[in-house]
């Protein structure tokens, strides 16, 4: 598993687990925007084919 995966769901348990307990103010919601985004990031990115940084003559 990759660690940016692991860092949204972390960020993603943390956001739920606050959200629930307290009242929540409005920057602990940051955490499920920048989850989401990480999130879906780096599925995207494992699922893309590499892209080769030589270039062939």
């Amino acid at each position: 598993m990759d660690l940016g995966l692991i860092a949204a769901v972390v960020m993603l348990l943390v956001w739920a687990v606050l959200t629930v307990a307290t009242e929540a103010p409005g920057y602990v919601h940051l955490l499920l925007t920048i989850g989401v985004f990480v999130l879906i990031w780096r599925i995207t990115v494992r699922g893309s084919p590499g892209t080769r940084s030589t270039l062939k003559k």
